[in-house]
């Protein structure tokens, strides 16, 4: 054993002692790093999807619709947590046939058209398989978060296998994107007086920048011209 493994192991040893909790797979620990380099693997590979479409549109269209893109993979607690919820027994296996979100990408947009038309030209791609869409843009959450989620299936090659990984896909634009950090970090802030009164103002501020979005985009299409999106196209993918 190599001094860097001899450490990784001391320090997986010692995590799973100290903070139990964060390592729930730990009788399974070897597959669960397994399959999260699948995950990660999946990632990657719509990532760079993401990532040409941006280049191809940068030169037909003189005009980037993506600002930036980031990835995340849930933590094991957060992996296990969902698993209970849905009354499921811990298990790496039950992590793939259960979760479509483990692995998730957040693309940020520069207006509202922009995210359909990403959206639209991702999931048509021959090895993108759709699975499920959310369309909170056009249907907001009551607390007015706004943003369109995507599950896609991507085949990811191996050295001795293919394997289907699901990825999340979120999209939406720099303002809602905005919104849903600082919406994320008030949730977690304990004993607020008024709460009532916090999510009404939250709402608000929610539609705010909704009307700014709509107001940045007609500002867009009067310096750019209209441009038409594929919104029903890629609403018939669904």
């Amino acid at each position: 054993m190599n001094e860097r493994q001899e450490k990784k192991d001391i320090t997986r040893y010692v995590d799973a002692l100290l903070y139990p909790e964060t390592n729930p797979f730990q009788t399974e620990i070897a597959q669960f790093e397994e399959l999260m380099m699948m995950y990660t693997c999946a990632i990657k590979e719509v990532q760079t999807k993401l990532e040409v479409l941006n280049t191809d549109f940068s030169v037909r269209y003189k005009r980037n619709p993506i600002e930036f893109i980031t990835s995340r993979l849930k933590r094991p607690a957060s992996i296990a947590a969902k698993l209970k919820a849905k009354k499921i027994p811990l298990s790496v296996k039950a992590i793939k046939s259960n979760l479509n979100d483990a692995a998730g990408i957040r693309v940020i947009c520069s207006f509202i058209d922009d995210i359909y038309a990403v959206a639209e030209r991702l999931v048509r791609q021959d090895d993108i398989t759709l699975i499920d869409a959310k369309d909170y843009i056009m249907h907001p959450k009551p607390n007015g978060y706004r943003s369109l989620h995507l599950i896609v299936e991507v085949p990811v090659f191996f050295a001795d296998h293919t394997r289907d990984m699901r990825v999340e896909v979120q999209i939406r634009t720099i303002a809602m994107d905005f919104w849903a950090s600082l919406d994320h970090q008030l949730k977690y802030k304990q004993d607020v007086e008024n709460p009532e009164e916090i999510t009404a103002a939250l709402k608000k501020c929610a539609d705010t920048i909704a009307q700014t979005d709509l107001d940045m985009q007609a500002i867009k299409n009067k310096i750019y011209g209209e441009e038409k999106m594929p919104i029903k196209k890629f609403n018939n993918l669904l």
